[in-house]
């Protein structure tokens, strides 16, 4: 997906968010489809093996099903994804905890070391693009739940407009189809996006 296509979900409504908060089992589910890869990539940075890092990534989910309530933007730089690696660095801790009973397996102590060295939050100044390339992963996750919802043809129209970014006169030429209709398209599935997606992308 292209950072034009990120660009122009700007703010969003509280759709995906509300309803996890709700007890939504469809959203729950759909916010495990997105957030899932990224909890994962971290287990894998912090240096969890891929079984290790499975056991861990169940536990995170447990425990934001059971701590979604409580998570509220107060303040500024408050994120769902700020807060969603904080649980998952303190499971990842409790992981290495328990190794600490058990025989040590290879580097478990210095990944240990460095998790507690981490910050609660990612620090995203040393890279500008840092947000917006984990928007991009989200965004993309997101378009693919929402597939379903339209129609082929104006899927492939919005698939045309704003992920491949073809000029109008070559999707009406192409598609048989009008500059209105285009306009249509991307309006619903970017619509579709804001709602699902509310509070959920964070700003660079």
């Amino acid at each position: 997906m292209t950072t034009g296509a990120t660009q122009t979900l700007g703010s969003t409504s509280s759709g995906l968010l509300r309803r996890v908060k709700a007890h939504d089992r469809e959203a729950w589910q759909r916010l495990v489809a997105c957030y899932g890869p990224l909890v994962h990539s971290w287990c894998r940075q912090w240096g969890l093996r891929d079984a290790d890092a499975a056991d861990v990534f169940q536990k995170v989910f447990r425990a934001v099903c059971a701590e979604i309530g409580s998570f509220h933007r107060d303040r500024p730089g408050d994120s769902f994804r700020g807060w969603l690696r904080k649980v998952s660095r303190n499971k990842a801790l409790d992981h290495f905890r328990q190794q600490g009973r058990q025989p040590q397996s290879a580097g478990g102590s210095d990944a240990q070391q460095f998790l507690l060295s981490l910050p609660d939050s990612p620090d995203l100044s040393a890279s500008d693009s840092a947000a917006s390339q984990a928007n991009r992963v989200l965004a993309q996750r997101a378009l693919e739940l929402v597939r379903s919802d339209f129609e082929e043809r104006t899927w492939e129209i919005f698939r045309r407009a704003v992920l491949e970014q073809q000029p109008t006169p070559q999707i009406c030429d192409e598609l048989g189809t009008s500059a209105r209709a285009v306009r249509q398209a991307k309006y619903r599935v970017l619509k579709r996006l804001r709602e699902e997606l509310e509070g959920l992308l964070e700003q660079d």
